[in-house]
């Protein structure tokens, strides 16, 4: 308990005194908001360890990348058609140097808003192209998220933690019944079972269909053939309005010291 409280004031401490740039009026913006945060992440592992050297970074390469690929097997990393190209998740991403003097991976994020349909039928505006319907079917807009998560377990292909957290947000991403009020006391169930409305399916591909809402930062290995195969899992955190910067800065620490305990620096 004592350590929760201890987490939960130093995070309280970087968000009242924090650089402007930090917290500035677009840090509540969901597709900025992660950056933000990463950064303010960053700031405080940099005081928590000082011990420790970290750094960010906003994209990686392909080269990078591939170059990693080639170092673990000669058989990989060895195609590519575009030397300019690169990944940039939304929420950067942090390293810690080793105590080999390698740089590794300490905490990716990425954030995913789909589905307005909460904040428009709580204010009662319809949609759909004659402006008569209270739902709108889900688009496939957050597929594109599967190309970073594939190319950060690439440059990770070597570790024991995946520290890559999917924050999801808006009504495509329930995973209980929700019931919203229209302006005129009208009730409207949005139901999470429903195939025009959920696409949280389309991405816990990306977490073997494990839980969501849970730490999966430490690799799972299983066993097949009387092989050993390790899997490396996305924590999939989802919310069905707008995630709060008190909801979000204690999972991205939880991981970022999840990833430097299995790295073996703390």
């Amino acid at each position: 308990m004592k350590k929760k409280q201890t987490d939960r004031l130093r995070i309280e401490k970087v968000r009242g005194q924090g650089p402007k740039e930090i917290f500035g009026k677009n840090a509540q913006k969901h597709d900025k908001s992660v950056n933000n945060f990463s950064k303010a992440i960053f700031e405080i592992l940099k005081k928590d360890f000082p011990t420790l050297e970290f750094r960010f970074r906003n994209s990686i390469t392909k080269k990078e990348i591939n170059k990693k690929l080639n170092s673990v097997d000669s058989r990989l990393g060895v195609t590519i058609f575009v030397a300019k190209a690169s990944i940039k998740p939304d929420g950067g991403i942090i390293e810690v140097k080793d105590k080999d003097e390698k740089w590794r991976i300490v905490l990716v994020c990425e954030a995913k808003h789909q589905g307005k349909d909460i904040e428009n039928i709580s204010k009662g505006i319809l949609v759909g192209k004659k402006k008569n319907q209270e739902l709108m079917v889900a688009g496939n807009a957050i597929e594109r998220c599967h190309k970073n998560i594939n190319e950060i377990r690439n440059i990770m292909i070597d570790e024991k933690h995946f520290p890559y957290i999917l924050f999801l947000q808006g009504s495509n991403f329930l995973t209980e019944p929700i019931t919203v009020t229209k302006p005129d006391g009208t009730e409207v169930i949005l139901k999470h079972d429903v195939g025009s409305l959920n696409r949280i399916d389309r991405l816990t591909s990306s977490n073997y269909s494990l839980p969501i809402n849970q730490n999966s930062c430490e690799n799972i290995f299983i066993t097949i053939d009387g092989k050993s195969v390790m899997l490396q899992v996305i924590s999939i955190y989802t919310n069905p309005t707008e995630w709060t910067i008190n909801e979000m800065l204690p999972i991205m620490m939880n991981i970022s010291t999840t990833s430097l305990r299995i790295i073996g620096l703390i």
